[in-house]
């Protein structure tokens, strides 16, 4: 186990860094002056919140609350308070927090890529139905959202979970977010190496452990042993990705210090092997290494991302070595990037003779109905179970092939597609205006719409373009690595009235290749006129593209006059 003991000094072993001016580092001894969430982390560890609400809360109802508990200490139980409805997205960032609030919740489940067989699947399903007005996003951290959750339901909602082994628990928070896993883990004829242990194992230790319930802010944890790199390891705090070391076999790469919103960073790659049973270890000595050297001051600055660029990767990896994991990691090349999608979408062969079917919904909008559902059809096939993904979708396994068609229909009733069209595969939303506080404009059924109008213009696309939608600049949606980011804001339409519109991002992409998408200046699109806007875009791409020339690439190359969509191509 590594060292995870508060320094109240630098250790002398190592030189470590020291910023220009106090950054509210631990390990300096720099705990004053306190931003209003660390105060409020010192006066009480949030994990507390939960006793508050089972007794307290649960029974003397919304008005009973805290302050600091309901727009704060809550979100280590996986509670936000939703958006008020009626208030438009042009106010979002003029009024106080406690204007914007609903009296009801938004519940987040964690997943951590774990199997979810039928009696898991009902639940989350029995939950929405009777508790969320139906509702059941899956979101790209492979969590389940609903929304509408009312105080007083959140005991016999926890109950169901805690019955079925799944949980809430820092769901949200300054805490270890929920794990992306990989949704083929263990059965996919080409991975690397199965990590489902090692994920398990992190949970089991340091979830809900009070060594890292008080980090600087959120971190997001990614772990495939896939090729594909199907759990965007590129853009978490930490990431650990299947590589072959030429000797000792194959482990995990670590990567650090990924992360969007409006600083976006690409993880810097530590190009070490660490053995299947060494993860958590590392794990935890990344996490302690950010609870002790992160800096608090700034919440705009709290993130893993920040330090590292600062440090660097090679210093980075000295402090962990020898100050956490007191032990130099052996060296391995870092792996290239994918060359293949990593949604796993449509019919594929197990490593073991059976089938993995990958479906998509309508940008991860189910509800509780199709997972209760999902889980008849589990059970009705005898499969394996189903995980989610960190593209909204989900992948059902353990499909004899004599039942794969069966599958493939039984998907098809509940509104998932194992053969969707490119606009459905390939197209992102964020939970927008309609229940988020911070959001500007709405996502979920702008882009519902948007996919509808699309395949009717491209039915027979032959090229994969992703469109990911985002409700304001935190890029929940990873609108930055997108072919077409949508960020969501305040436009001018035609006449002069402020609308709902979108700033542009073009050309991005992760896996297979990472880059940020282009941002033209000071070019925005209605959200009336997106579905013109994108067919414009995409039909100079499809007039102008070189053989085999890829969306992203084009763009790279391609006159600003045609990536501002606003002139129409005549058709042949």
């Amino acid at each position: 186990m590594p060292d995870l003991r508060f320094n109240s000094q630098p250790p002398s072993a190592t030189e470590i860094p020291r910023p220009k001016r106090a950054e509210g580092q631990w390990s300096f001894g720099l705990r004053e002056p306190l931003n209003k969430n660390e105060q409020s982390k010192k006066d009480d560890d949030p994990l507390n919140v939960r006793d508050r609400i089972l007794y307290v809360y649960s029974k003397r109802g919304f008005d009973s609350i805290d302050p600091a508990d309901l727009r704060g200490r809550f979100r280590w139980m996986g509670l936000y308070t939703q958006r008020k409805p009626g208030i438009d997205g042009g106010r979002t960032g003029s009024m106080e927090e406690e204007e914007l609030d609903d009296r009801f919740f938004m519940l987040r489940v964690r997943s951590d890529g774990a199997l979810l067989g039928a009696p898991q699947l009902r639940a989350l399903g029995s939950i929405g139905t009777d508790f969320a007005r139906g509702t059941a996003d899956i979101s790209d951290r492979q969590n389940i959202q609903y929304h509408w959750i009312q105080i007083e339901d959140v005991p016999a909602i926890w109950e169901r979970l805690d019955a079925v082994g799944m949980t809430s628990l820092e769901a949200c928070g300054d805490s270890p977010r929920p794990f992306l896993g990989s949704p083929v883990a263990g059965i996919a004829a080409d991975e690397i190496i199965d990590g489902t242990s090692a994920l398990e194992e992190i949970k089991r230790r340091y979830i809900g452990n009070k060594d890292f319930s008080n980090l600087p802010r959120k971190f997001k944890t990614s772990l495939t042993g896939h090729p594909s790199l199907d759990t965007v390891p590129a853009v978490n705090d930490v990431s650990f990705v299947g590589v072959v070391h030429p000797e000792h076999g194959p482990g995990f790469d670590l990567w650090v210090g990924g992360g969007l919103s409006t600083n976006p960073m690409f993880a810097q790659k530590l190009g070490v092997w660490i053995p299947l049973d060494e993860v958590p270890d590392a794990w935890a000595g990344v996490a302690g290494v950010f609870r002790d050297y992160g800096y608090r001051r700034l919440r705009s600055r709290a993130r893993l991302k920040f330090l590292v660029a600062d440090w660097g990767v090679d210093k980075f990896r000295e402090v962990l070595e020898n100050e956490y994991l007191k032990k130099k990691l052996v060296r391995v090349d870092s792996p290239e990037v994918s060359t293949e999608s990593g949604d796993h979408v449509g019919v594929h062969a197990q490593k073991d003779g059976n089938f993995y079917i990958g479906a998509a919904p309508v940008v991860g909008r189910i509800d509780g109905a199709t997972l209760t559902g999902l889980g008849d059809l589990v059970e009705r096939y005898g499969l394996a179970g189903a995980r989610l993904t960190a593209q909204q979708k989900l992948v059902v396994i353990g499909v004899a092939p004599a039942d794969v068609d069966a599958v493939v229909a039984g998907l098809l009733e509940l509104g998932l597609e194992a053969n969707p069209s490119n606009w459905r595969r390939n197209t992102m939303a964020c939970t927008g205006i309609e229940y988020c506080k911070l959001a500007i404009v709405d996502t979920k059924n702008r882009a519902r719409d948007l996919i509808a109008e699309l395949e009717k213009r491209f039915p027979d696309l032959d090229t994969p373009i992703t469109v990911n939608v985002n409700g304001c600049p935190n890029a929940c949606a990873r609108t930055q690595v997108a072919d077409i980011g949508l960020k969501g804001m305040i436009a001018m339409d035609a006449d002069g009235n402020q609308v709902e519109g979108f700033q542009v991002h073009l050309g991005g992409g992760i896996g297979l290749h990472d880059t940020f998408g282009k941002k033209l200046r000071a070019h925005k699109v209605t959200s009336a006129g997106l579905d013109d806007y994108v067919t414009n875009v995409v039909d100079a791409y499809l007039a102008h593209r070189t053989d085999g020339e890829t969306f992203a690439s084009w763009v790279v190359r391609a006159d600003e006059e045609l990536l501002r969509g606003e002139k129409a191509l005549e058709k042949a």
